[in-house]
């Protein structure tokens, strides 16, 4: 049996839906031309012009989502990259926090938690 595959990446497709795009924040801002510029293989999905590789496993990786996920999702108007720039942390290791793939100290997560809330606190004092 031949294995066939049409080429044609919909980042919106029920693949990567219920996944956020917290996930693939390299794919969320990618223009539509480099989201189809990209190669199959037997691991998985690479995109070259914005260093982005999804494995088929990890597709398939069932896990429970963080409180940050939860957090992000529910408020998507808060950018992750920015809160973790006011926090001083990359935003790799941020990203890694927010899938579950690391898991922050608890000192960490008051930080974090801190950090949000202090933005909550200079929206509320917004005057227009």
């Amino acid at each position: 049996m031949k294995l066939q595959c049409q080429r044609g990446w919909h980042y919106s497709s029920t693949l990567l839906a219920p996944m956020s795009q917290a996930y693939y924040p390299r794919l969320r801002y990618a223009t539509p031309e480099e989201r189809e510029a990209y190669e199959l293989s037997a691991e998985g999905i690479h995109w070259e012009s914005i260093n982005e590789d999804l494995s088929f496993e990890g597709f398939f990786d069932t896990k429970e989502f963080t409180s940050l996920y939860r957090f992000f999702q529910a408020n998507p108007e808060l950018n992750a990259s920015a809160v973790a720039r006011r926090l001083g942390i990359s935003q790799s290791l941020f990203a890694q926090y927010i899938s579950g793939r690391k898991t922050p100290s608890r000192e960490r997560m008051e930080q974090i938690q801190e950090e949000i809330q202090r933005i909550g606190e200079s929206l509320l004092a917004v005057s227009l």
